[in-house]
Order: C-alpha cells, then structure tokens, then sequence
C-alpha cells in the first residue's frame, strides 16, 4: 500500500495559499520514495484576496472581481485539497486539527464539526488587529481583517455619502468624517486612498456635498508619529503628504474609548466621526494562546525554530505573521524577530517548499533567512514613499515617486505569480489595463 504523507496548511492567506500551490504543483505527480505528497488547505473563506489590498477594497478603488480567487478553483487547478472551516483544536499526540462546524447566513449546516490528520501542519492564520482592551472597539469601530470588513466599510461609506446628499437638513457634526484609530501602513495607506475616492463618488452627481468642506478624515496614533516600525524619513514624508492632502493627524494620542461616532483620547480629547475604524495593533489569533501546549509569545505568535518548527513539537510548523522567528540581533544585542510583512510571508513559505523533501524523510533542516528588501508605503495615486535594500552594506536607500510605486507594484506581482505564473498574470493584468479606461474610478456599490 501506497504510504501518503499529509500536509495540512491552516490558512489561505498569502504564505498558506502560495505554499499549497507551490506544493501541489511540485508534487502532483511525483511519488516520493517515502511516497506520496497530500496537501490539504484550510481556511475559514471561500476566496482570497491579497490583504495588503483590503485599504484599497474599503476605499473603493479596487474592484474585487478581479483580484478575488476562489479557494476551490485554486486547489482544482494546483493539484491540493481545500476544505472550508475554523482551526478550534488540536491533538498533537493523534495528529488532528479539529475544525468547528461551518454554517451559512442562514444558520445552516454546511459541513459538520471533523478532525483532519496531518503528518505535517504548517500554521499560517495570518494576525488580526489588537483593540488592546479598550472599550466599545468591538461594538462600535470596523475593524479591516477580511474581505467583509473592507466591503462592509465600503458599504457604509457609500451610504453615508448618498444619505448626505439625500437630507434636507445640514450636516451634523462628525457626519462624513471617518476616524482611523492607528498610523501603520494600513491606516496611512487607508487615509491617503479615502481623500481621494470621496471626491470622486462626491464628483458622480452629489452635488449638495462639498468635497473640501464636508469630507474629512482624522488620523490617530498613540506613538509620537505615524509609521513607528518603519524608518523615521518614510514617516515623515507620509505624514506631509497627507497634510497637504488635507487628512488630520493626530500622533501621541492613545485612544481611551471608543461609542457611537465618537472616539475619546486619553487626555480627554473627543473626535467626533460618522465611521469609526480601527487598525491599530497586530497580534495573532486568540486561538493560537496555548493551543496544545504549543508556546506562544504576549502577541499569542507561535514560537519557532530558525527552521520554522515549533519549539516544542518538530511536525508543526508556523509562518507569516503568527510566527515569531527569530531574525538578527540589534546594535544592542538583543534579539530581533521577523517583522510582520507581505514580504516575509512569501520568503517563509517559498523556503518550506524546497525543504519539503528534507522534512518528509526527517534529515536536518535549513534554516530560514530573512531578507530585508526593504519597506514601502503607498499613498495612492499621490505618491509612494519608502527603503529599498535595508540591510544592503548596512544603507537604506529612500525611494519615492514613480519608481517606488512600481516596486510597490511588484510586490502584489511577485504573489500573483507565485499562485498563478507568467502567462495568466499577464493576461490578467492587460484585461485590468483595458477595463480601467472604460470603468468607473472607484466602486460605486
């Protein structure tokens, strides 16, 4: 008989989902001498999207049609197994991730509670945002950890400029203001797009709204400025760009409460806002904290080996932004981790791919090595700021412009082709390149 060695990957997101294609195509008809490969994804979703992409869905100006895959498809054409559910439990002594039952908007059954057996399992859930306890975030704020979160906020936005153009009364305090609560590169990034899609839904027939005198975004930070995890030149062209543009930032600011359209700071400052959304902090999921004796740190990542194993169990591993790898010692010697980024997820899961051979058969593993290709933030349309090349003879170069957004660019490329290769990457993007020139600038539903 014909022994299968099981892969289970937790997690679609973008390391998850680029490993399980890597994987399946590598693999579909190769019978190792130990045997076969099986892979099995799994994930909470029927579809991907790219979430450094989730600013531009909330915004507006990204179509998710064409940048949404469907897991199923994916996993037809790649040669691995989906199946849909949420990780609740794990039995490190059978090897079995137990999955909660998955039901529809209805509250129906779609597949049962189960147990799926692994050989190898690879954690790759990604993080959430950290409210850090503050009262009414959950009740009151959008958070931008999925694809509904983004189109809900995107909803919101919509109406909220169709029921001003629709009153007869004036606008009330705080109404078309949004407040984001965190200045990292999703609530920058975020503020910079939203200055410009309001204007342009304002500019298809609103007329009884007044772009620069209405529309306001209000910027909040609890560090002494915006962008605190990258380098202080990056912050500080961001923060000026989003001056010029208009958008409120408030930095050494720490968010106290937050109710109905309105958030309270600390010193007891108020900001009044009709849309309230939260992007500060980054942890990984609750779930992770203790999960089979597996150790964890205070943002509840699993930690890992320089291999990605687990500290304590050799058949599990863990990447992306609910790993804590270590990485480098700073000038102080002490020890950096792997920073949270699109880019080392892609790093962690093309290096699981070539030591997949080297775990299968139990022979030492490779250690990971993080390469720091430096950081990039982008202001839509306006600008793109950021450094090329940390680490590189000990420089950062500071980039901007057009040349920074097409790096900004590549990035988003270098994901798309490692679950799809050259030929429909490029085909998808010449068909994106024609409908741009006949479609509206930003979604208008």
């Amino acid at each position: 008989m014909e022994k299968i060695h099981r892969v289970v990957i937790v997690g679609g997101g973008a390391s998850g989902l680029e490993l399980a294609t890597a994987l399946g195509d590598r693999y579909r008809n190769r019978v190792h001498r130990f045997g076969r490969l099986h892979v099995t994804l799994i994930d909470k979703s029927r579809t991907h999207v790219w979430k450094p992409k989730l600013h531009e869905i909330a915004s507006g100006s990204m179509d998710t049609d064409d940048h949404e895959l469907n897991y199923i498809v994916q996993a037809h054409w790649h040669h691995f197994s989906y199946r849909i559910g949420s990780m609740v439990g794990l039995d490190r002594d059978k090897k079995c991730v137990h999955l909660a039952s998955h039901v529809d908007d209805r509250g129906e059954m779609v597949t049962p509670e189960r147990s799926i057996p692994y050989d190898t399992l690879v954690l790759a859930v990604g993080s959430l945002t950290n409210d850090f306890g503050v009262p009414g975030v959950e009740e009151h704020a959008i958070r931008l950890e999925s694809l509904s979160d983004a189109k809900r906020f995107h909803q919101r936005l919509i109406n909220a400029c169709i029921r001003a153009q629709a009153q007869e009364s004036p606008l009330t305090p705080g109404q078309l203001h949004v407040a984001i609560i965190g200045a990292g590169a999703t609530g920058v990034e975020l503020a910079a797009e939203l200055h410009r899609t309001t204007r342009e839904v304002v500019s298809y027939g609103l007329d009884r709204v007044d772009a620069e005198r209405d529309l306001k975004v209000i910027l909040v930070e609890a560090a002494a400025r915006i962008l605190p995890a990258l380098p202080e030149r990056i912050s500080k062209a961001s923060q000026q760009l989003l001056v010029n543009l208009g958008v409120e930032v408030m930095t050494s600011s720490q968010v106290q409460n937050v109710a109905k359209n309105v958030v309270t700071l600390a010193h007891g400052h108020t900001i009044t806002a009709e849309l309230i959304v939260w992007a500060a902090g980054v942890k990984a999921p609750d779930f992770l904290k203790g999960l089979s004796g597996l150790s964890t740190n205070a943002a509840n990542q699993v930690r890992v080996k320089a291999s990605l194993q687990s500290i304590d169990d050799p058949a599990i591993f863990a990447m992306g932004d609910c790993a804590a790898c270590p990485w480098d010692e700073d000038d102080q010697g002490v020890q950096k981790m792997v920073p949270p980024r699109a880019q080392a997820a892609h790093q962690q899961a093309s290096h699981l791919v070539r030591q997949m051979e080297s775990i299968i058969e139990g022979r030492p593993l490779r250690n990971f090595k993080y390469k720091d290709f430096g950081s990039l933030v982008s202001l839509g349309k306006f600008s793109t700021v950021g450094s090329m090349m940390g680490g590189l003879a000990g420089r950062n170069f500071f980039i901007e412009g057009y040349f920074a957004k097409l790096m900004y660019l590549s990035l988003y490329k270098l994901h798309e082709l490692a679950l799809h290769g050259w030929v429909k990457v490029f085909l998808d993007t010449l068909v994106r390149l024609i409908n741009r020139r006949t479609d509206s600038v930003v979604k208008l539903h």
